[in-house]
């Protein structure tokens, strides 16, 4: 049977026709070389069966990707990586506000600040060359769900009321945008009214070649979830001491002391940063 008459599960519990081009190009997006990728691929179609799931496929091509160089499996398991910075979006907010940090923003989380009608608590304040943006995070703990218009019609209102009280409640400079920020996508209605509204959307792949997974990539921003050394114990263990980017862990290697790893194993998680994100 030919993979391209393969019907597969999504996560939304959508049925598709198997793609190889997609596995393709997700496997070339974790800097695998041609030669890695054909091997997996053939292993993988080998195995496809009707009804298979998106998860059971991705389980098998990440398997066989970490037993060739395990950085490469942390990139290319970079969406799920974001997703296990659940359950709740907290750790989300400060990885989004890590972001901005790291593109010469001086960021807050979690602040109060009062509108004209209600006080409103803002994920992240950005500021830089003095103007400033609200951005409101919505993480989504589940694949398959994605952002529709009541998100960014909710923010946008709360942007407003906390826009039009600005020059009384803080001296941040000028208050130039609100921001949308999700870890899965944006429906086409959520992204007209945004548009149309002057809300910035980010998500996942949205704006074009600028998304989230862009941005990652591009300054080698990469969560502590990606770590394919790490335990989610130990994953947790760090996030809980504020510890979102995985690259911070090379100017505060003291917190692998505090895990007790093995002098060993820590070079090698060190290594696993140095070679995942430009360090």
């Amino acid at each position: 049977m030919k993979a391209k008459t393969i019907d597969i599960i999504k996560s939304s519990g959508e049925k598709v026709k198997f793609s190889l081009e997609k596995l393709r190009r997700s496997l070339r997006y974790s800097g695998a070389d041609n030669e890695t990728v054909s091997k997996i691929i053939d292993v993988v179609r080998d195995e496809l069966y009707h009804g298979i799931s998106t998860k059971e496929i991705y389980n098998r091509a990440y398997a066989l990707l970490k037993s060739k160089k395990s950085y490469l499996a942390s990139k290319y398991k970079l969406k799920r990586a974001i997703y296990e910075l659940g359950p709740t979006g907290f750790p989300f907010e400060r990885f989004i506000g890590a972001i901005l940090k790291y593109s010469g923003y001086e960021v807050e989380i979690g602040s109060i600040l009062k509108g004209v009608c209600v006080s409103h608590e803002i994920d992240v304040i950005a500021q830089k060359n003095n103007e400033s943006i609200l951005v409101e995070c919505k993480f989504h703990g589940e694949q398959g769900l994605n952002c529709n218009v009541k998100i960014p019609l909710y923010i946008h209102s709360r942007y407003n009321d906390v826009k039009a009280n600005w020059e009384v409640i803080t001296n941040k400079g000028k208050l130039t945008q609100g921001w949308v920020v999700t870890n899965t996508r944006f429906t086409k209605d959520a992204i007209a009214y945004g548009t149309c509204a002057n809300l910035y959307l980010l998500s996942w792949d949205y704006p074009k070649d600028n998304g989230l997974k862009d941005r990652i990539d591009r300054l080698g921003l990469y969560p502590i979830t990606v770590s394919t050394l790490l335990t989610n114990n130990e994953k947790q263990f760090l996030l809980s001491r504020g510890v979102v980017l995985f690259r911070e862990l090379v100017d505060n290697a003291f917190y692998l002391d505090h895990l007790g790893l093995s002098d060993v194993r820590k070079d090698k998680v060190l290594g696993e940063i140095k070679m995942l994100c430009h360090k």
